[in-house]
């Protein structure tokens, strides 16, 4: 398909045939709210960066913050050198003269990103100066800092408010400091205040005044358009953006590594050099070190987005993949999923089943399709390490019902005996009684041993009770209940699958008792 972007007047052949990434998880994702890395977590996501993803750039602190960050740039630094990647590795410093620079040359550094001010209000109300006495202090911190070796770019800080309000300024700050030895010009859009059609054009119009210029685009993500901001930057012209793992950053967060590379590559046929298969993986380290969770339903990255729900679209994929897209999971090297539930379909039941590696009959499979949904009813969500329970549960039930459960309220209180309210129907005829017990299927045994005396039935003997969950230990998991009960020749063991620990082991024991009535009846 051909491109069709921001302004239909761009010819697709003069996009860009690559564009490079500079991530700033460490700096200005450490700027989301609850985040600090410790300098062990700083270096293993830089090698991450780094080694696995193949990012172009990474930005890993700002200057002058303690004592323990430049430790941590120092131990960044100290790894990028071994592995010829330290003029890959960024700080950000200020305009302050000697400071900045002498703290990023003490840990290591060879690239200094400078924050200047973008915007003519930054400069008048935050530091009280003029524009040219501005220009005048980053040159001098830019001469110390090419002294001391250093490489340097400069942010222009809230460069989207300082365009749309006085462009002029921004035009004059650029002619003042443009020759000074800065190489890459990073414009941000600092607030996340632009819309597509207003990055391309003000990006179109830096590109056409300073023509000799590198700019990279910073954008956020206020207003949920960091992403279609960075595609209508690319179709300006603009060869690096910035973004950051998962999300990360002030308020909204800066743009998705993951979503702007998958984007660029699908949607505009731009290429970048990031590693697709090490995505989920990176992502997973940042979402441990910073303690933010992914979305579910996050693009690319979420547990979720591979997953279907619905049984029609089961049903399509197992019919010829007519619910799949270019964005395949073994593309990100993950696995496409079949969610079970009140939804699902044969075809999900199936797609699971395949997995496990087991094999029903077209009657067992309708009759595991009806459990799964059936539960659905009570759960959310079954997952594919509940369904070995209910494959077992429903190969192992009778299709005798001469005992069925009506009703069964279960009432439990600290310190206090619980209390159950039990309604079954013998071969069609309808019993109750309540019973107290210590725990709830103590106190189920009471009401039920009271309703079986009137038709006759001896409770046997309790030999052994155990319970379990699938791997993997999640509270919302299926419990699985088995019961060994003592029989005359030999004991009888029965097992129940619910979500409930308690009502697993009241379907194993209804279990027993319809085996014992059929036997009593033959």
């Amino acid at each position: 398909m051909k491109y069709s972007g921001i302004n239909h007047q761009t010819d697709p052949a003069n996009l860009p045939e690559y564009v490079a990434f500079m991530d700033t998880t460490l700096r200005d994702g450490e700027q989301t709210q609850g985040v600090s890395f410790s300098a062990g977590e700083k270096l293993n996501i830089a090698q991450a960066l780094l080694d696995s993803l193949k990012v172009d750039r990474i930005e890993v602190a700002s200057a002058r913050v303690s004592r323990g960050e430049q430790d941590a740039v120092r131990s960044i630094t100290a790894w990028a050198a071994e592995h010829n990647l330290l003029d890959r590795v960024e700080v950000l410093g200020f305009v302050d003269g000697t400071h900045s620079v002498d703290w990023i040359c003490d840990a290591g550094g060879r690239v200094l990103n400078l924050l200047t001010k973008g915007s003519e209000l930054h400069c008048h109300n935050q530091l009280s100066k003029t524009l040219e006495d501005h220009a005048a202090d980053i040159r001098r911190t830019v001469d110390y800092a090419r002294e001391k070796g250093l490489r340097l770019n400069a942010y222009l800080e809230d460069w989207s408010n300082g365009y749309r309000d006085n462009p002029d300024y921004v035009f004059s700050l650029m002619t003042l400091i443009g020759d000074c030895g800065i190489e890459h010009f990073m414009l941000p859009d600092t607030l996340g205040v632009m819309s597509p059609a207003e990055v391309y054009r003000a990006l179109a119009d830096m590109k056409s005044r300073f023509p000799n210029q590198l700019f990279d685009f910073h954008p956020h993500n206020d207003y949920g358009l960091a992403t279609a901001n960075c595609m209508a930057a690319v179709e300006a012209g603009i060869t690096t953006l910035h973004c950051t793992m998962n999300c990360l950053g002030e308020r909204a967060g800066n743009v998705s590594l993951a979503e702007i590379a998958v984007v660029l590559k699908d949607k505009m046929g731009v290429r970048t050099s990031i590693d697709e298969t090490n995505l989920a993986s990176v992502s997973k380290i940042v979402e441990s070190f910073s303690g933010k969770r992914v979305a579910a339903n996050q693009p690319i990255l979420g547990a979720d987005v591979f997953t279907q729900t619905a049984g029609i679209h089961a049903d399509g994929d197992v019919k010829g993949g007519l619910y799949e897209t270019q964005l395949s999971p073994e593309r990100f090297d993950r696995k496409r999923t079949y969610a079970l539930g009140k939804l699902s379909g044969k075809a999900s039941v199936l797609k699971n089943i395949e997995e496990l590696g087991i094999s029903l009959s077209p009657e067992n499979l309708k009759k595991v399709l009806l459990e799964v949904v059936a539960l659905g009813d009570s759960k959310e969500t079954i997952t594919a390490d509940d369904l070995p329970f209910i494959i077992a549960d429903v190969l192992e039930s009778n299709d005798y019902q001469h005992i069925s459960l009506v009703d069964c309220q279960i009432s439990s209180q600290f310190g206090k005996p619980s209390i159950v309210d039990l309604t079954v129907t013998i071969n069609g005829s309808e019993h109750s009684a309540s019973g107290q017990g210590n725990g709830g299927f103590d106190a189920f045994m009471v009401a039920l041993t009271k309703i079986l005396s009137g038709v006759g039935f001896t409770m046997p003997e309790l030999v052994d009770y155990s319970v379990r969950i699938p791997p993997g230990g999640k509270t919302a998991a299926f419990t699985e209940c088995t019961i060994t009960w003592a029989g005359e020749h030999r004991n009888l063991r029965t097992r129940g699958v619910h979500a409930n620990q308690v009502y697993a082991s009241v379907l194993a024991t209804l279990k027993m008792v319809n085996t014992r009535l059929h036997g009593m009846q033959q």
